[in-house]
C-alpha cells in the first residue's frame, strides 16, 4: 500500500487568510497546509478518501492517471467542496462515490446539476453508493468504515487493510476501538492544543494513539495554533509524526 497526504490542514487551511502568526507566516513549505485528504494505492485499487476544495490544486501537485472509488467522510465544506473537479477522472465511466445516507442526501442537495436526469454535458460523472457501519467491498477490496463522533456529528473514519484513517473526530465510540486493532498505520486529526467542541487536541490524540497502539501514526487536520512543524516533530513520541501535504509513505 501507498499513501499520498493530499491535504493535512483543517478547514481554514494554512496560511489561514489574514493571519500574519509564526506558522502562517512560516517559509517552511511544512506549514503550508491545504485542506485534509488522502490517495491510497492498494494492489491495482486508487481510492481517494474525501474530495476538497483545494483538490485540483493538490491533482496539480501530485498527479495521478486514475481515480476508482471516492470514501466520503462526512458532508462538511472541506471534505466535499472538491467533487466538481472530480470531472476528468470519470470522462469515460462513472466514478463510484461511497458515503452514508445523510452525506449522499447533503451531496446531491448542494450539486443538483450533477444528478440530473438530463446532465448539462460535461458535468461530473459519479454515482452514489449509500453505505451504512457494516464493511463492504470494492471490488474484493474490503473497507470498514470506523464510526466517529465530530463533536455531536456521526461521521466516518476507514480501515484499509492495515490503515485507518480518521479525520474530524473529537471521541470514538467505545464499540469501535476493536476495528483499530493490529494497524502498521494510523492517520488521526490533531487540530492544536486547546480544547475545542468538536475536534480532538493533540493531547486527545496522543492519547487515543497510546491506546490503539499502531506501530506507527500520523498527526494531520492541523490548525495554525498546532504550531511549527519544525518545532512540534521533535516533541512527538517516537512512533508518531506529524504528516505534511505531499508526503508519500508505503506499507
Amino acid at each position: 500500500m501507498k499513501l499520498t497526504f493530499l491535504g493535512t490542514g483543517t478547514s481554514t487551511g494554512i496560511p489561514e487568510i489574514g493571519c500574519d502568526c509564526e506558522v502562517c507566516t512560516s517559509t517552511d513549505p511544512r506549514d503550508k497546509r491545504l485542506r485534509v485528504s488522502l490517495f491510497v494505492e492498494t494492489g491495482n485499487k486508487k481510492i481517494l478518501i474525501d474530495c476538497g476544495p483545494d483538490f485540483r490544486q493538490q491533482m496539480l501537485s501530485n498527479p495521478v492517471d486514475r481515480i476508482d472509488a471516492v470514501l466520503i467522510t462526512h458532508e462538511h465544506y472541506d471534505h466535499v467542496g472538491g467533487i466538481d473537479d472530480l470531472r476528468p477522472f470519470c470522462k469515460f465511466d462513472a466514478l463510484d462515490l461511497y458515503a452514508e445516507k445523510y452525506v449522499s442526501d447533503a451531496i446531491r442537495l448542494r450539486i443538483p446539476y450533477v444528478f440530473r436526469e438530463n446532465k448539462y454535458p460535461g458535468v461530473p460523472n459519479i454515482f452514489l453508493h449509500e453505505i451504512d457501519i457494516h464493511p463492504f467491498e470494492i471490488d474484493g477490496l474490503q473497507i470498514i468504515p470506523i464510526r466517529l463522533m465530530h463533536g455531536k456529528l456521526p461521521i466516518f473514519g476507514y480501515r484499509i487493510g492495515k490503515m485507518a484513517y480518521l479525520t474530524d473526530l473529537k471521541t470514538i465510540p467505545e464499540e469501535e476501538f476493536s476495528k483499530l486493532k493490529d494497524l502498521d498505520v494510523l492517520i488521526i486529526n490533531a487540530l492544536h492544543f486547546k480544547e475545542h467542541i468538536s475536534h480532538e487536541t493533540v493531547k486527545d490524540a496522543l492519547e487515543n494513539i497510546k491506546r490503539i497502539k499502531p506501530r506507527k501514526a500520523f498527526l494531520i487536520h492541523m490548525g495554525h495554533r498546532f504550531g511549527l512543524h519544525a518545532v512540534m516533530e521533535g516533541r512527538m513520541p517516537e512512533n508518531v509524526f506529524i504528516a505534511c501535504d505531499g508526503l508519500k509513505i508505503d506499507l
